[in-house]
């Protein structure tokens, strides 16, 4: 296991498990069996780490070792559940906050899928899968890969024979051939996305530059906690979580196009506004808090290795919450991101990452509170395809996923794109935050009452993109 892979394998508390989670809905019912032929020929036949667990370091020396688990069978993956009456959102939400809480057998390979029958007329599948598999993008990636563009078939005929067969060889496919049918989905995945991402060969350009920024690794080591607000705490193990109706991506790519800013800033702007309400409600309105955001280290344009892993490290974004005034915190925003775009605290932070995979148990736990200190959520903004994408033959209705907390930072913010919409879904420790439904709802307010520039309500002309 490579030691940014390890780091996050050893960071698992109960408080706070290393887990990717995702929710995908439909307004149909799936093919189930034909999903496991899909889960057997795309994720686990060309991906190993799906068919693989963790054992510990062999004489007690170096890092966990991936190993092929002779055991592997689909059906301790895959689990058929129903949703409990009535079926609506709220049920799956509650669904989702307690498996949430429950940590992956590390006797087997790190992941499990849930079939849900009963959500509305339709059906999801709500996906959870280790961080030290991968970060959330290669996640991402790997789960897009799943889907094809229209209903037909897209996997070999003989699939469902398989789909106990562990690692027998008529299983284990080329990552070409598993992926070719939604290959054309991922690769117009990544649009409109988190600016701060950069362009990976960019960031590579600041990673060799940034070797010999000593001063720009001690900011990193140095990191002040963020302000004590009612988001910080010590967490529990209980979770919840919510989620928003989709709204149309236009209407906000023209108010960023009116701003001269991206899609990324107005979102940004919009979460800042809703945090901003949420704790002005509880009293604990300061002027700035900051936001974890990941920094995409892997080319987006060239296909993912067989072994996966992290690629990524970690920005902290300033979260302007004591202004007041819509536009002016979308400006400071747009500010802020300017200043990231080229900092080199990603790739330093990736390098930190990895040092705690490879550091004494003292060593990590006191750079785990490096990056567990310094923000008050953790925010990403994954986009998906801009057509809608069909899983085992049903068209995908909408996509959230949620990345990890650690430490005294209570919530993960996601934001995603998906056919022409956006959703949000915030995940909160319930004992911090028991009500991330009503972020979710001042997030949805925000943005529709975030103004069009001045100079456009005088009439001029909106700002060039």
């Amino acid at each position: 296991m490579s030691a940014a892979d390890a780091a996050w394998f050893q960071m698992d508390r109960p408080q706070n498990l290393m887990v990717i989670n995702g929710v995908l809905s439909f307004d149909e019912q799936v093919d189930w069996e034909r999903l496991r032929g899909v889960l057997l020929e795309r994720l686990v036949g060309p991906f190993p780490r799906f068919r693989q667990c963790v054992r510990g370091p062999r004489l007690g020396i170096g890092t966990p070792q991936w190993e092929d688990d002779p055991d592997f069978n689909l059906d301790l993956h895959v689990h058929h559940v129903a949703l409990p009456p009535p079926g609506d959102r709220v049920a799956l939400e509650a669904f989702v906050a307690d498996r949430m809480a429950m940590p992956l057998d590390r006797a087997r390979a790190l992941w499990d899928f849930y079939f849900v029958d009963g959500y509305g007329e339709g059906c999801a599948v709500v996906a959870r899968m280790h961080h030290a598999i991968a970060d959330g993008i290669a996640l991402a990636r790997v789960l897009f890969s799943l889907t094809d563009a229209g209903p037909e078939p897209g996997i070999s005929g003989n699939a469902l024979e398989c789909r106990s067969a562990g690692t027998r060889s008529g299983l284990v496919r080329p990552v070409g051939a598993a992926v070719s049918a939604g290959r054309g989905v991922a690769s117009v995945a990544w649009h409109e996305g988190m600016e701060t991402l950069a362009h990976p060969r960019h960031a590579a350009e600041l990673a060799r530059t940034a070797g010999d920024d000593m001063l720009t690794l001690a900011k990193v080591l140095a990191a002040r906690p963020d302000t004590d607000t009612v988001l910080r705490g010590s967490a529990g193990i209980a979770e919840r979580v919510a989620w928003s109706d989709p709204f149309e991506l236009d209407s906000v790519r023209e108010l960023a196009h009116a701003y001269g800013a991206t899609v990324n800033d107005v979102l940004v702007a919009a979460t800042a506004g809703a945090l901003r309400e949420y704790l002005l409600a509880r009293g604990s309105i300061v002027d700035e808090i900051h936001a974890i955001v990941p920094f995409n280290l892997r080319p987006l344009d060239e296909p993912l290795p067989r072994d996966l892993g992290n690629r990524f490290g970690l920005l902290t974004l300033p979260l302007p919450v004591g202004i007041a005034d819509r536009e002016s915190r979308l400006r400071e925003i747009m500010r802020a991101m300017g200043r990231i775009k080229t900092s080199p605290e990603g790739p330093i932070s990736y390098a930190v990452l990895s040092a705690i995979g490879a550091a004494p148990a003292p060593v990590e736990a006191a750079l785990v509170n490096v990056f567990s200190g310094v923000g008050s959520t953790v925010i990403t903004n994954v986009p998906g395809p801009r057509e809608t994408i069909f899983l085992a033959g049903s068209p995908v209705r909408g996509v959230l996923a949620w990345a990890p907390v650690s430490g005294n930072v209570a919530m993960s913010v996601s934001i995603f794109s998906y056919a022409g919409s956006v959703t949000i879904g915030v995940m909160t420790d319930a004992g911090l935050v028991p009500d991330p439904q009503t972020i979710v709802a001042a997030f949805t307010d925000e943005l529709a009452a975030l103004p069009y520039p001045q100079e456009d309500r005088d009439g001029d002309t909106p700002a060039a993109s």
